[in-house]
């Protein structure tokens, strides 16, 4: 199932572009507003996740405002974050040299499934809430597999779906009715959080996520669930 923001003839991948140029003023505090500010809680398990092994390079892909990025910085050596808005990276610029950064995080444009990186260039990847918005999900992951050496690691964080009544149902009825509600009285983009339960109905989740990364030539692949299932945590090994 394909699910794409707008309906047109263009491209997702034009679409989602469009979509975060469109609400990145504005995104942090959608992020903040929608999850109550357990978004950035999942980021620091993530983390905590990566640090769990020595990182020389690490890539952050759909860095957005580079939040994940930022984190990253205290772990990796050098952190590299590549995302395909650039109204999201030039929010992402700002953050990055206000935390006094600027030589330490490389932001730039680039698309999952075409990173413009040598072969086995970095000893970690991670991408948080977008993995979802790639054009072709099995080419994100196979870009982001290309790029990470032998024995590197891949961390994706991405919203689930919870399965335990009754936070399943609560769940469902705050993400399809409230959260939209709230996203596009903030945004003033009427397609961009009818879009985000959409997204994340269509993706593969736990096992079947996992199924993708071998798929994909990676191993070792384990999922953690994270708030009652409203986000889950994949990591696997090249």
């Amino acid at each position: 199932m394909t699910v794409k923001p707008y309906a047109d003839d263009a491209s997702k991948r034009e679409q989602v572009e469009r979509m975060f140029d469109s609400i990145s003023p504005r995104y942090d505090l959608l992020n903040r507003l929608c999850s109550l500010g357990i978004d950035q809680g999942w980021r620091r398990k993530t983390m905590r996740e990566l640090a769990k092994e020595p990182v020389g390079k690490l890539l952050d892909v759909a860095t957005g405002t580079a939040d994940l990025a930022i984190m990253g910085a205290a772990i990796a050596q050098h952190v590299t974050g590549v995302d395909i808005s650039q109204g999201m990276l030039d929010q992402g610029r700002v953050k990055v040299e206000k935390a006094a950064l600027n030589n330490h995080i490389d932001l730039v444009r680039a698309d999952a499934a075409e990173l413009p990186f040598p072969d086995a260039a970095f000893d970690a990847v991670t991408v948080a809430f977008g993995a979802r918005n790639f054009e072709v999900l099995e080419n994100g992951i196979r870009g982001m597999a290309r790029v990470l050496k032998p024995g590197g690691r891949l961390l994706v964080l991405e919203f689930s779906n919870p399965q335990k009544a009754p936070f399943k149902q609560l769940f469902r009825f705050y993400f399809h009715n409230v959260m939209p509600l709230i996203g596009k009285l903030v945004s003033r983009d009427n397609a961009a959080y009818s879009y985000l339960p959409e997204s994340v109905d269509a993706f593969p989740q736990g096992k079947a996520f996992l199924d993708v990364l071998e798929r994909c030539g990676l191993k070792d692949g384990k999922a953690r669930t994270l708030t009652f299932g409203v986000a889950s945590l994949y990591v696997a090994r090249k």
